[in-house]
């Protein structure tokens, strides 16, 4: 028999999103987009579409909030059988605020759309949700059997930690291949993706299971807004394994999304004879946080930040990528100020400073004062370009480096306020932090640091494409030789 792809057995063209593929050996190539598969060699392995509950000999396609998923087979013979599951997100569709059912981007735009993340287990669940229940009417003997089972996940967000993936699917009988995808890199220049490949052997029902909780654990972020719901949905996809897990306390803390009370709970409905005993208590500090603290970093850069605003004579704010509203609380407070913008990507993080700054309820700012934003940097944004100063405090190390040009043009070149204020850590200052090992970023998700020379070399590159003269200052007590701990530049234009 044949490959069952459509586009092998007839050799026509198929559009997937952006990518058109004509052949078999095209479908591989899907490989380098977020990619999920899973294989057997049980003879007869086209049993595998009975399991899936989808024909091998058809494309299978379903919508999603955030893009569209597709499942193919690339390989449908007796002796090995292949389903593979595409997704493609649009990420034009999630700053535009579309998605409201399945969620938002839950971190500021950097690798959402193309790293395997929980989009792919909101796919993986869409589109196989029968096939995870372990339930197959025509094959139901073969269902609860242990098959030889190999999975792939690609490009997988890893950091540099292999040992976390082994630790997450070891136990639970996986043997675990994780090959570096080079050319990306993090902290000390390791990878930050990775390829894996499980094998062994198992229930179906048991890795689609492994693969749904532990994709978005991997990543340690979710998409969407994280409440008690999400609790009976890892205890029913953990049912059978996850109470036993070495590393239970961890998958439950970051499927959760670090969220400590619903993290309490899972647990006690996990063990019941541990509800009502004391819980180790979590950092609710950031590591970035963790390390400033002791020299007061934040709030010398919120007070520097806020002296900066003020010289500029601005009366109309815009804060970008504002978070939870730090910034946005201590400038509503000034009374100089008269309109003030906060734009974030992250619908929860907006979520936290409604109510940190009280919008709609009494003693809070009048109506129309503040206005938050969900949108991202990446795309032109005509809501805050009545700003005439744009602070950036904190964020551009968040973002990809080969992403930067677009938020460059998107702030200098066409809103192009009359002042931009960006603050950004000072890697040469990183060696003064004692519990920072050398090399690494003082945040997991800092995508760089830039020293002094690097950070003025930027906005040097900016003063010259864009027309914007800059003054450079350190925030925090400054050390002789490695400066202070953050560099903030004023831009004028």
């Amino acid at each position: 028999m044949p490959g069952a792809c459509p586009c092998y057995r007839w050799r026509q063209p198929i559009v997937v999103g952006h990518t058109t593929a004509i052949g078999y050996s095209a479908c591989l190539r899907y490989r380098s987009r977020m990619f999920l598969s899973v294989a057997t060699t049980h003879r007869p392995a086209t049993d595998l579409g009975f399991l899936l509950h989808k024909h091998p000999d058809r494309l299978h396609e379903t919508d999603l909030s955030f893009g569209k998923a597709w499942l193919f087979y690339p390989e449908a013979t007796e002796e090995r059988c292949e389903a593979a599951l595409l997704l493609d997100v649009d990420p034009v569709g999630l700053v535009r605020g579309k998605g409201q059912s399945e969620g938002l981007l839950d971190q500021f735009v950097n690798d959402r759309p193309y790293a395997a993340s929980s989009f792919l287990s909101v796919a993986l669940n869409k589109m196989l949700r029968t096939a995870m229940t372990g339930i197959s009417k025509e094959r139901q003997e073969l269902a609860d059997s242990e098959l030889p089972l190999e999975a792939v996940v690609t490009p997988l967000p890893t950091r540099g930690d292999e040992v976390l993936v082994r630790s997450l699917f070891e136990p639970l009988g996986w043997t675990v291949d994780l090959t570096p995808i080079e050319g990306i890199g993090g902290a000390a220049g390791e990878p930050r993706y990775g390829h894996l490949k499980l094998t062994g052997t198992g229930r179906l029902s048991a890795l689609l299971n492994h693969l749904y909780v532990l994709i978005p654990v991997m990543d340690d972020a979710k998409h969407y807004w994280v409440g008690e719901a999400e609790i009976d949905k890892l205890l029913s996809k953990g049912e059978g394994w996850l109470e036993n897990h070495p590393a239970k306390d961890l998958i439950v803390r970051r499927y959760l999304g670090n969220r400590r009370a619903l993290a309490r709970i899972a647990l006690e409905r996990l063990a019941p004879e541990t509800a009502g005993e004391a819980q180790p208590a979590e950092p609710r500090v950031t590591p970035e946080e963790a390390l400033e603290t002791p020299i007061r970093l934040n709030d010398l850069r919120m007070d520097a930040v806020v002296h900066a605003i003020r010289a500029t004579r601005g009366t109309t704010v815009a804060d970008l990528g504002c978070g939870e509203g730090k910034l946005l609380d201590r400038l509503v407070r000034e009374r100089w100020i008269h309109k003030l913008f906060g734009l974030d990507p992250a619908a929860r993080e907006l979520e936290w400073a409604a109510k940190r700054l009280k919008l709609n309820e009494l003693g809070g700012p009048p109506e129309g004062r503040v206005t938050l934003l969900h949108g991202s940097l990446t795309y032109r944004d005509s809501r805050w370009a009545a700003a005439d100063v744009a602070v950036l405090v904190e964020v551009i190390e968040h973002l990809d480096e080969d992403r930067l040009p677009l938020v460059e043009r998107i702030v200098f070149g066409e809103t192009a306020p009359k002042s931009v204020i960006v603050t950004t850590p000072n890697a040469d200052y990183n060696a003064l932090f004692p519990r920072l090992v050398p090399g690494a970023f003082r945040h997991p998700d800092h995508r760089f640091e830039w020293s002094r020379a690097q950070f003025q070399a930027w906005t040097a590159k900016i003063g010259e494409i864009y027309g914007y003269a800059a003054t450079f200052s350190g925030i925090g007590a400054e050390d002789p030789t490695l400066g202070a701990p953050t560099q903030m530049a004023v831009f004028t234009r």
